[in-house]
């Protein structure tokens, strides 16, 4: 799953490890979420969402290429 975390993250400067205990969950899961290879329960999608000043569009919506 394609998502803008790493970038709204480190535009932020905030590091993985901040991130992750600011929304409880590990450093390892928030570098996963932002490889694509993991993909988070709504629950943690909201916490970082707000915890970046985001929409949930904004950080996790796949645009379709036509």
């Amino acid at each position: 799953m394609k998502n803008h975390v790493k970038v709204t993250r480190m535009s932020l400067s905030i590091t993985q490890e901040q991130l992750a205990k600011r929304v409880g969950a590990t450093r390892q899961t928030i570098g996963l979420i932002e490889k694509g290879q993991y993909n988070p329960s709504l629950q943690l999608c909201i916490a970082i969402a707000k915890e970046l000043n985001k929409t949930l569009d904004e950080l996790f919506w796949e645009v379709e290429s036509e």
